[in-house]
């Protein structure tokens, strides 16, 4: 699999399929989840409201409304409460669930936020390392790329690294 890492805006991403760093609740919030709301537009947010939300470390799929995805897969991370409470179990998760879903859909590229480093708190380098790592063991045949966007260019960095970790033991 292809692992891409790049600094952008993951509502005008090239990908086919786009994760969510979404919430249980599903119906928007702060951050990337809320940016993701907002560019689809209503029908988004009604066909969350039937869903009856999502577990952490769960995905659900939805349509893209009015982005330019084949869908929107929501992921929900883990608050981090100092790393004693299953939380990288829980964002490996996530990950794990979030491609299961891409490949059932068969995409070809999927984009995915820093899930849980936002105000969920997971410390980015190690987040970064579990996204980094889950996506490079990744072994179906779909999705061929997965992109990692950074939100700003300490997050890129921060992938980076870990892609190179990961690359080079």
């Amino acid at each position: 699999m292809n692992v891409e890492i790049t600094f952008g805006d993951i509502v005008t991403c090239d990908a086919e399929f786009i994760v969510n760093a979404a919430n249980e609740t599903l119906l928007g919030g702060g951050g990337v989840d809320g940016a993701i709301h907002d560019a689809a537009g209503p029908g988004l947010l009604a066909e969350c409201q039937t869903l009856g939300g999502c577990p952490t470390g769960e995905v659900r799929v939805t349509g893209a409304y009015d982005l330019p995805f084949n869908a929107i897969i929501h992921a929900v991370g883990p608050i981090w409460r100092g790393g004693k409470h299953m939380e990288a179990e829980l964002l490996y998760a996530c990950y794990q669930n979030a491609l299961k879903a891409a490949s059932a859909l068969g995409a070809e590229s999927v984009a995915f936020p820093a899930i849980s480093t936002g105000a969920f708190g997971f410390p980015e380098q190690h987040a970064a390392d579990i996204a980094v790592r889950t996506c490079l063991a990744w072994s179906e045949n779909q999705p061929r790329k997965v992109i990692l966007l950074a939100f700003d260019t300490q997050s890129e960095e921060t992938l980076r690294r870990s892609l190179e970790k990961a690359r080079n033991g």
